[in-house]
């Protein structure tokens, strides 16, 4: 990131407190009494109650205590917890669809190379068409959008099970797969919900950007094992089948929240696209760096375990990510600039990155590999909770929805290209030579940020 541009003496920023002078009675003219209630019983001494202070309350300590007071907090607004039940039925096929195709593919045709060439064409359609949605869902409301949206991604999920089903030629297995593209970013909706509901308070809104995270990583963590487990345990199609039900009940639970729902802002002659704002495209390259780690840890990790174990050790790094999200959401905000914070988070993520490439060159031993996985996994949340705050903060207002779904779209090409990058060197240099990957597409990331003019951005 380029430095930030020096502010004016005395000038007022988003985040610089609020200077007032205090008030004080008045010494010899007694202040009249108005009527109203009667003051409450004294106090020892003979002294009232002194009435609360105005303002935003205090942020909790830190601790367990802190950590449940401040997502109790979140939680109080009304409406909060149905959307977010509802987000989370629709979330967690996220982790579910791909899976579960590649297990059906590859079961009724025999190849892996033909269920990774319809995933991997699912996932670029997604990237072609998700920002597109969004853009209408900011435009005409999540319910009128989501609703439709999903049932026609429903329908190709369907419709690729009825094609491995009968076998059919394998140009509809891509077809119908494609049509999956439509599925809305119900994450994307959720945090536009957050934004709307706490708009102007920072502390809550990092809060809940925190939360959205760990509901992230916990899709990735139980989505690819409940798939896995229907497919075997049943027959091949029921993760497909499972995860198509619970998306469109998921986004019917959620749309049906409308109380809590943002505003539609119709364009007009407003802005284009939120990549047209200031620092909104060096960013989404970072997005699209980091996505580019998750993709070859994976990958490598699949590579170098080359069994049963992948699984569990892969579950340690969202779990690491998850815990993480969680504290990390129930501290005070962090003081400074978000863009520096996103720098210092960077800088960890790097540092952490290479020790899985210790542990897989010095023990070889899958109990310190799990626990390296595990330790940086915990730089994770932080840096993507710090980059979502910093995406929303550059969107303008009526677009948030397509400015989250734009960042999701940078991550997911990013852990494709981190997927290839990841499972060639493995291949061809080795699995232990492979976590060299993770740690160089996260140094770029870093690079990207420090160079890249996100800091030049004007934030609101």
């Amino acid at each position: 990131m380029p430095k930030t541009n020096s502010a004016p003496p005395l000038a007022l920023t988003a985040e610089s407190p609020v200077l007032a002078p205090r008030y004080r009675e008045p010494l010899s003219v007694p202040a009249p009494r108005r009527p109203g209630p009667r003051p409450g019983p004294p106090v020892s001494g003979g002294r009232q109650r002194p009435r609360p202070r105005s303002g935003p309350r205090p942020r909790p300590r830190s601790g367990p205590r802190g950590t449940l007071a401040s997502y109790r907090r979140l939680f109080a607004t009304p409406g909060t917890r149905a959307f977010t039940a509802g987000n989370l039925v629709a979330r967690v096929p996220m982790g579910m669809l791909s899976v579960s195709a590649v297990i059906m593919i590859a079961a009724e045709y025999g190849s892996y190379a033909l269920a990774g060439a319809v995933t991997a064409t699912g996932l670029a359609a997604t990237a072609l068409v998700a920002p597109f949605t969004a853009r209408l869902v900011d435009r005409y409301g999540q319910a009128r959008i989501a609703v439709p949206a999903a049932a026609l991604a429903v329908l190709g999920s369907l419709t690729l099970l009825l094609c491995v089903r009968l076998h059919a030629p394998a140009w509809t297995l891509f077809a119908a797969y494609a049509a999956t593209a439509t599925t809305p970013n119900t994450g994307g909706m959720s945090r536009a919900r957050w934004a709307h509901l706490h708009r102007g308070d920072p502390a809550a809104l990092h809060t809940a950007n925190a939360f959205e995270q760990a509901v992230d990583e916990l899709c990735f963590m139980v989505g690819p094992v409940l798939a896995a487990f229907l497919c075997a345990a049943l027959f091949p199609e029921a993760g497909t089948l499972t995860g198509a039900v619970l998306l469109l009940t998921g986004v019917l639970l959620f749309a049906a929240q409308r109380a809590t729902e943002p505003p539609p802002a119709p364009r007009g002659g407003g802005p284009g696209s939120p990549l047209r704002t200031a620092g909104m495209p060096a960013l989404m390259v970072v997005f699209l760096a980091t996505g580019a780690v998750f993709g070859s840890m994976e990958v490598v990790t699949l590579a170098y375990v080359d069994g049963p174990a992948a699984g569990p050790l892969l579950a340690l790094q969202a779990a690491g990510s998850c815990a993480a999200g969680l504290v990390y959401g129930s501290v005070s905000v962090p003081g400074g600039d978000v863009r520096r914070r996103l720098l210092g988070c960077l800088a960890a993520m790097t540092a952490l990155m290479a020790l899985p490439l210790l542990s897989a060159a010095g023990t070889g031993s899958l109990l310190a590999l799990g626990g390296a996985l595990l330790v940086a996994g915990m730089a994770t949340a932080p840096t993507m909770v710090t980059g979502m705050t910093l995406a929303q903060r550059l969107t303008p207002p009526g677009q948030l929805n397509e400015g989250m779904t734009l960042a999701v779209t940078a991550l997911l090409g990013g852990i494709a290209a981190g997927s290839a990058t990841g499972g060639w060197t493995a291949e061809h240099a080795g699995a232990t030579a492979g976590y060299a990957v993770p740690v160089a597409a996260a140094a770029l990331a870093l690079v990207l940020a420090a160079a890249g003019g996100t800091t030049k951005a004007r934030l609101p």
